[in-house]
């Protein structure tokens, strides 16, 4: 693949960056992190986890696309009436703005640092990007890296890149957080 392909990178967090974009640059892809996470909960980790990935580009030398505000509002009214399913129209939502913004710049491909995540439902990741990917119809580059999750982790640390305790969103943040019932009392 000559450096003429370029990717558009759906970048949910500096540690998933880190785990993705060595893989992308080992395949010859030109690479441009896009931050759009309405999902991450609170104000404030959604600040953190921008800020880590803006550090993380720079460090990297990569372009980043962020959409720095904070998209709550959104986000709630996007997967509320999903239930169950709200992980996936989460998903559905960030990349299918992902991929609009792909198929709007030019790029040759879109993908995800989700598929790196032992944390998400990698099959629903899979088909939203697929979809996606049709509706805008540019493609959605699939590659299944959670066997480099670790590498990332590590790469943050290295680098002091800030480290999530929790995938982002409010019920992601309660399952981390939340006593369990058998410490409940003790």
């Amino acid at each position: 693949m000559s450096e003429r392909w370029h990717v558009l990178l759906h970048t949910c967090c500096a540690v998933c960056l880190e785990a993705v974009l060595p893989a992308l640059c080992e395949e010859g892809w030109a690479v441009t992190a896009f931050f759009f996470n309405p999902n991450i909960h609170p104000y404030r980790e959604f600040e953190k986890r921008l800020r880590a990935v803006e550090v993380a580009a720079e460090m990297e030398k990569v372009t980043l696309v962020a959409e720095n505000l904070y998209g709550l509002q959104t986000y709630l009214d996007h997967i509320l009436p999903y239930g169950a399913r709200r992980c996936r129209a989460c998903y559905d939502l960030r990349l299918e703005v992902t991929a609009e913004e792909a198929a709007d710049g030019g790029y040759d491909a879109f993908t995800t640092t989700l598929l790196a995540s032992g944390h998400q439902a990698h099959a629903d990741v899979k088909a939203a990007g697929e979809e996606a990917a049709r509706k805008y119809g540019v493609e959605f580059l699939y590659r299944d890296w959670r066997d480099r999750l670790e590498a990332g982790k590590e790469a943050a640390r290295r680098k002091s890149l800030y480290t999530q305790q929790y995938c982002g969103c409010i019920w992601s943040e309660y399952e981390r957080f939340a006593p369990r019932s058998e410490n409940v009392g003790t």
